[in-house]
C-alpha cells in the first residue's frame, strides 16, 4: 500500500473550467462534452500556436499546479495519459498512405512526450520531466512513480493526467469512453496539508476488468478525490487496485 498527500490540483474539461464546476460535478459526474480549450494565457503566443487541445489542457492544468513563487524545477512531473496526441499520429499516417512529405515539426509533437517537452520549455522547467503510458492502470502508473520520486528524495511531484477522443479508425478498440479533459495533482509524503489516499493493489483474473462506466477511469478517480466516496476499486491488466482515504 502506498499512501501520499494530494497539495492542490487542477483541473479542465469543456464546460468544467473552474473549481467550484468540478466540484458541483463530482456530486452528479457526467462525460464532459463541447469544444473549446483553454487560453493557456501563461504560454508566449508564439508557442502557444504550436500548442493544440490536447496539449493546451495537459499545460494548463501543469501551469495552474505550480506553486506560488512560480515554477521549481526541482519539482518533478510524471505526464501521462493512455493514447497521448493519437490524433497527430495518425494525421501523419494518413500523410505517408497518400505520398504526402511529412513535417518534421508535426513528428516531433506526434511522440508521447511532446507535451511535458513542450511544457519544460515553455516554462523553463529543467529537472525531471518523464511521459508514460500503461493501458487501464496508467494512473495507478503514474502514483507509483510518484512515490518512487519522493523516495528518491523529491519534496512534491506534479502528475498531469490527460486524454482526449480515440480516432474513429480505432473506435472497435475502446474499452471506455474518451471525452476531452486534463487534471493535474501537486503529490507530497503523507501527512502533508491536503487530502491523502491510499493504493493498493493485489493480483485478480486478467478476464475481470472493470466493465466500463459513465466516466474513464482516470477521470473517475479525480471525481473519487472530490466525493466522500470510501473505496473506488479497480480491476485492469490483471491487477486489483483499491483507492481508499487516508488516515
Amino acid at each position: 500500500m502506498i499512501e501520499l498527500s494530494i497539495v492542490d490540483w487542477a483541473a479542465w474539461a469543456p464546460g468544467l473550467t473552474e473549481r467550484s464546476h468540478w466540484q458541483a460535478w463530482a456530486a452528479l459526474p457526467v462525460l464532459p462534452q463541447g469544444d473549446g480549450a483553454p487560453a493557456l494565457v501563461e504560454i508566449p503566443a508564439m508557442q502557444r500556436r504550436r500548442i493544440e487541445r490536447l496539449g493546451r489542457m495537459a499545460i494548463q492544468v501543469a501551469c495552474w499546479c505550480e506553486e506560488a513563487g512560480g515554477v521549481d524545477s526541482e519539482v518533478p512531473l510524471v505526464f501521462a495519459s493512455r493514447h497521448g496526441d493519437v490524433a497527430r499520429s495518425m494525421e501523419l499516417l494518413n500523410m505517408l498512405t497518400a505520398d504526402e512529405p511529412l513535417s518534421p515539426t508535426g513528428f516531433g509533437l506526434s511522440v508521447h512526450n511532446a507535451i511535458g517537452a513542450l511544457y519544460s520549455i515553455a516554462r523553463g522547467h529543467r529537472g525531471n520531466y518523464l511521459a508514460l503510458a500503461a493501458r487501464q492502470s496508467t494512473v495507478e502508473a503514474a502514483w507509483l512513480e510518484a512515490a518512487a520520486l519522493l523516495a528518491d528524495g523529491a519534496r512534491e511531484v506534479r502528475v498531469v493526467m490527460y486524454e482526449s477522443p480515440m480516432p474513429a479508425v480505432f473506435s472497435e478498440f475502446a474499452d471506455e469512453p474518451a471525452p476531452f479533459f486534463a487534471w493535474c495533482w501537486r503529490l507530497a509524503a503523507p501527512g502533508s496539508r491536503g487530502a491523502s489516499l491510499q493504493l493498493a493493489w493485489e493480483p485478480a483474473d486478467a478476464a475481470a476488468d472493470t466493465p466500463a462506466g459513465v466516466l474513464p477511469h482516470t477521470l473517475d478517480l479525480h471525481r473519487f478525490l472530490l466525493s466522500d466516496v470510501a473505496v473506488l476499486e479497480h480491476v485492469a491488466d490483471g491487477m486489483r487496485w483499491r483507492w481508499s482515504r487516508g488516515g
